[in-house]
């Protein structure tokens, strides 16, 4: 009887241990859920105050704005495909418009993912009305995950 009791603590004990390494090894693998992934964003233009912002972008639709050190960023287009931002980037040429192609890294997975299945209708879309309702849901969604 002493013997089985001796035994089934050991047990315990050796479970807790393991179970607790292979908790603290969990905690640290998540984070390679949390690495920054490049997307590739398409800028019109960066400006100083919110009237040159309003009277330069009035005609642009749709648009981001991300106000980072006084300044008004503007985006109007968000791929992870290279060959996605280039469809974005050859509609808005032929608008009249200069573009800048920039990297950005994102880490909300969610939004990753999203974006992935936009770009696959993205590479399908025909018409500049697909492309710009496909941008305007991507543009919308980052600005939502920008703000929280």
């Amino acid at each position: 009887m002493k013997k089985t009791l001796i035994y089934m603590s050991v047990a315990i004990l050796l479970g807790g241990m393991c179970g607790k390494l292979i908790y603290q090894k969990y905690q640290d693998s998540t984070f390679a859920f949390l690495e920054d992934e490049k997307i590739y964003f398409l800028q019109e233009g960066v400006y100083s105050t919110e009237e040159s912002l309003n009277r330069n972008t009035k005609e642009i639709n749709p648009k981001l704005v991300i106000k980072e050190n006084n300044q008004y960023y503007v985006y109007i287009g968000i791929s992870k495909s290279l060959d996605g931002i280039k469809k974005i980037k050859k509609l808005y040429s032929k608008k009249g418009y200069s573009t800048y192609l920039k990297e950005i890294n994102v880490t909300d997975q969610s939004f990753i993912t999203n974006l992935e299945q936009y770009d696959i209708l993205l590479n399908s879309a025909k018409t500049e009305d697909d492309i710009l309702t496909i941008q305007e849901v991507v543009l919308s969604h980052y600005e939502e995950i920008s703000k929280s």
